[in-house]
């Protein structure tokens, strides 16, 4: 049973033995279109694109991924493997009803994304993705180009059990403030909008669980054919601090059908950083012929 929340437009949704807390907008029988976060956000990351999406006929499901803000936070490393988490998209789906679903995945959200147009190809109409590589790509591609393991580096830290947890919350997590605003475009991140993260990040045993998404990269499940059969668009800040953009074409390399939008002046948060171009570019993918009435925040 989906149950609502504590305020207008949010839900407890059940899905593959958890509950996560989530925020919807647009007609509930509009085509399904999933919203998925990356680290360290919580739905709040998607602020400028819900509405513009809802507007244009879509239901627009944006939840809190597992161990993230308000979500449930399954204990040990196994339960934030990458089949784990694409069985949550899946059964969020089923949950509403909707036996196919379109995926929009930013940086750990992407991954997830590919990972389930992949595993379940048959249940995603339309993937994309936003400054996020597929996860089948990643180790191939950081054996040939030195300088990405270096731009990855911090995955070794947030690895290792206990210490990046007291890094990171360390000065109300003074870290993590000041990687979003130093990775980002001047003003993308207000000082509210760090306020609002910092109180998700606070919440009991949220950010050990939010690293071990990163933990459980060691035992990634294999995937033997990692082709990406639904339509593919992938969009890409050029200026992504952590992530080449090699990734994005050796991604792009794997897709039956698939294309990419390069954004060259943003950085890994350009969905941030350019709503009008990345959302126009969504609603053309995902519902052509189609406009928001207006960019707004929620």
């Amino acid at each position: 049973m989906v149950l609502a929340g504590t305020r207008p437009g949010e839900l407890r949704v059940p899905t593959n033995g958890i509950t996560l807390q989530a925020v919807q907008a647009g007609p509930r029988d509009g085509p399904l279109v999933i919203l998925l976060h990356g680290f360290p956000d919580f739905w709040w990351s998607w602020r400028r694109q819900i509405e513009p999406l809802a507007a244009a006929g879509l239901h627009v499901l944006v939840p809190d991924q597992r161990g993230y803000n308000l979500s449930d936070r399954p204990p040990g490393v196994g339960a934030y493997d990458l089949d784990t988490l694409a069985a949550d998209v899946i059964g969020l789906a089923d949950s509403l009803g909707h036996a196919r679903v379109a995926l929009v995945g930013h940086d750990w959200g992407g991954l997830v994304a590919w990972w389930t147009a992949s595993r379940h190809p048959h249940r995603v109409e339309r993937l994309v993705a936003i400054n996020a590589p597929h996860p089948a790509v990643v180790g191939t591609y950081m054996r040939r180009h030195p300088v990405q393991v270096l731009r990855s580096s911090y995955i070794g830290l947030f690895q290792l059990p206990l210490i990046p947890e007291r890094l990171l919350a360390a000065g109300d997590f003074a870290l993590m403030r000041r990687a979003l605003v130093r990775s980002s475009r001047p003003g993308t991140f207000t000082p509210d909008d760090l306020d609002r993260y910092a109180v998700a990040w606070s919440r009991p045993g949220a950010l050990a669980a939010m690293l071990n998404w990163y933990r459980a990269l060691r035992r990634k499940p294999s995937l033997a054919h990692p082709r990406v059969s639904p339509p593919t668009l992938v969009i890409w800040g050029g200026r992504d601090r952590f992530l080449q953009k090699g990734l994005a074409r050796a991604s792009l390399a794997l897709c039956r059908n698939g294309r990419a939008l390069w954004i060259d002046e943003a950085t890994h948060w350009v969905h941030l950083e350019e709503p009008e171009t990345v959302n126009l570019a969504l609603l053309r993918f995902l519902a052509p012929g189609r406009e928001p009435d207006a960019q707004q925040d929620v």
